[in-house]
């Protein structure tokens, strides 16, 4: 019998090595994607289109955490797939939290100093929340190996003027109650985990290898 295959996306200026703890049964075939550096005003529909270059197998399961949930469900609009699954992401722009609203109405986001995101402790804090402990900015550092300065411009800008107002039906989300970045009051219909945060997919791994393999299978 085939195996099914299983793309991961990580979230914004992460490697693969988030998903090291994720592991799933022999009937799975697991790859994971990886972030590449965007050609010159690229938008986000033109970067998914070159990322199915790297999926090799017909109606494959998409996997996207944080701004990684946002690409598979780009690329889920060009290929078809089994299962499209977001992990502390967002739907629609309409779950965005309202700092990322005001953000887009002012543009204030093109005023963030994407250069000192090279910084680790900055970059860790933009991309998994304020709440991370200092005494595990080490930790998280190995997981955040994306810090090209035209990556980072291109990804913030994509994340906050995002355009989908409406979900997919075949989108299936799991989401933290405690996620600080994608705040659970403005998410709908998602699978909740207690104590989720937005790195729920570093310290919520048992969770998911548990339940993944039946919410790919459930039709």
């Amino acid at each position: 019998m085939s195996k099914i295959p299983v793309y991961f996306m990580p979230g914004l200026a992460a490697s693969p090595v988030i998903f090291e703890n994720i592991k799933l049964p022999e009937e799975f075939e697991v790859h994971f994607l990886e972030w590449f550096i965007p050609e010159d005003k690229e938008s986000l529909s033109e970067y998914a289109l070159r990322m199915t270059k790297n999926i090799k197998h017909e109606n494959p399961v998409l996997v996207g955490v944080s701004f990684g949930g946002i690409l598979v469900q780009e690329i889920a609009e060009l290929i078809s797939t089994r299962k499209t699954i977001i992990i502390s992401s967002v739907k629609t722009n309409l779950e965005m939290p309202t700092r990322m609203k005001i953000a887009k109405k002012t543009l204030a986001y093109k005023l963030i100093p994407t250069s000192l995101l090279a910084n680790v402790e900055t970059l860790v804090k933009y991309a998994f929340g304020e709440n991370i402990i200092s005494s595990r900015l080490k930790l998280y550092e190995k997981y955040l190996s994306v810090r090209d300065k035209k990556y980072l411009d291109w990804a913030i800008e994509n994340v906050v003027l995002w355009s989908r107002t409406s979900p997919s039906d075949k989108v299936v989300h799991i989401h933290g109650d405690a996620d600080e970045v994608f705040p659970i009051q403005n998410i709908k219909n998602a699978i909740q985990i207690k104590g989720g945060t937005h790195i729920m997919i570093i310290n919520k791994y048992k969770w998911i290898n548990e339940n993944l393999p039946k919410i790919i299978l459930n039709n």
